[in-house]
């Protein structure tokens, strides 16, 4: 068979079981042999309240449909009385579609509404505003603000962890294990918390996208991908390599921090922000001795060092930018699984780093000097990693 033939073959394989599904799918719906089965009830009907903002306007509200098929809101209650609203754009809510309600209701401030959505089908959604306080308006100041906070949180508390470097580097084997026994500890508390909180802001998005398998499946399509990219070269990731995939972990499970201290504010929950800001900045400091763990045995330079800590810290400020004025659940969810997957990755790459650690050490010391100190400092490190991390997610609230 020539080459032309040949491809002409493969190309016609290709096409034609492509024809065939579109046939299939075309004769199933112009048959329509489910229409026996309708019993004229009204399709399940499903929206979900994505965003509420508080101003001199009124309360707004950013709904997203679920349903199968469109769905009209026909009135809107507030408080047990109904009021008129606007919904732009107008019109029937296509699947999976997005929409703003603006309510003219005079809120009061500090005081809790409840709001009642009902659709052209007589079905109803609650949704419960607990404490009415204005929602802050997105300008320079307040972005500085937030910017500030992000930094004091993420970049701050990270330096500080890992100005302990010089004295990891004075450190000897046995303590060089330790730390990064700890740092894969503490890797191992944020890939459960990541997971945790991915999970359960997927089940508050819309009914489509609360696909809690697509966080798992997302994660583990992370973790793959960089793997691949890591090791295209072959072998194992170089010290600074290593650092560097630790502090990017790092720095999309602090997005996710960053995304609950900016909803907290938004929601008007100022002291709970605040609780926020102090606990995580406590819970980020031990993140900066996991990050310079793997460089004790090579000299970075202070730009280096520096680079680390913005890769970790600064993404708090983007997640507090994005809590605050554009949180979507089914996006912050798949981006916490994105960090997820870039932990597990750097978990493995740690813990292959202390398997070669112990065998160099064997090699030198012999196994018999090597195995109880080396095996006892490696699991007491791992232990203590993750208990520092439980210990200071103590002060976090829920």
């Amino acid at each position: 068979m020539t080459a032309p033939s040949s491809l002409l073959h493969r190309l016609l394989w290709t096409v034609l079981p492509a024809a065939l599904i579109v046939a299939v799918a075309w004769g199933f719906l112009a048959l329509d042999p489910l229409a026996a089965f309708r019993n004229g009830a009204p399709p399940v009907e499903a929206l979900t309240v994505e965003r509420t903002v508080l101003d001199d306007a009124g309360i707004h509200l950013t709904v997203r449909a679920g349903g199968a098929e469109a769905m009209t809101i026909a009135q809107v209650q507030v408080d047990g009385a109904y009021w008129r609203f606007e919904q732009a754009p107008p019109g029937p809510l296509g699947r999976l579609s997005a929409v703003r309600i603006d309510i003219p209701y005079p809120w009061v401030h500090g005081e809790t509404h409840h709001l009642l959505l009902l659709t052209g089908t007589g079905a109803t959604f609650e949704h419960g505003i607990d404490v009415a306080v204005p929602t802050p308006a997105p300008d320079a100041a307040l972005l500085r603000t937030y910017a500030l906070v992000g930094l004091f949180v993420g970049v701050v508390p990270v330096a500080l962890g890992m100005l302990f470097f010089p004295a990891l580097r004075a450190a000897g084997p046995t303590t060089t294990v330790f730390v990064l026994a700890l740092t894969l500890g503490l890797l191992a508390f944020l890939l459960v918390d990541t997971m945790a909180e991915a999970l359960e802001i997927a089940e508050r998005a819309a009914g489509p996208l609360a696909v809690p398998e697509l966080v798992w499946l997302v994660a583990l399509a992370a973790c793959g991908g960089l793997f691949a990219a890591s090791r295209r070269r072959g072998g194992a990731l170089e010290p600074m390599a290593l650092a560097a995939a630790i502090a990017l972990g790092i720095g999309l499970h602090n997005l996710g921090e960053g995304l609950a201290i900016g909803s907290a504010f938004a929601s008007g929950a100022a002291a709970l922000g605040s609780f926020l800001v102090i606990g995580f900045t406590l819970h980020n400091i031990t993140e900066g001795v996991g990050i310079v763990a793997p460089l004790t045995a090579s000299r970075p330079s202070l730009p280096a060092l520096a680079g680390l800590a913005a890769l970790a810290g600064l993404p708090a400020v983007a997640g507090l930018w994005a809590g605050a004025f554009a949180f979507a659940p089914h996006w912050a969810a798949l981006a916490l699984a994105v960090g997820a997957g870039a932990i597990l990755q750097v978990i493995v790459e740690v813990g292959l780093l202390i398997r070669r650690r112990l065998a160099a050490t064997a090699s030198h010391a012999g196994p018999a000097q090597t195995g109880a100190a080396q095996t006892g400092a490696a699991l007491a490190g791992g232990a203590a990693g993750v208990a520092l991390m439980y210990l200071t997610a103590l002060i976090v609230p829920a």
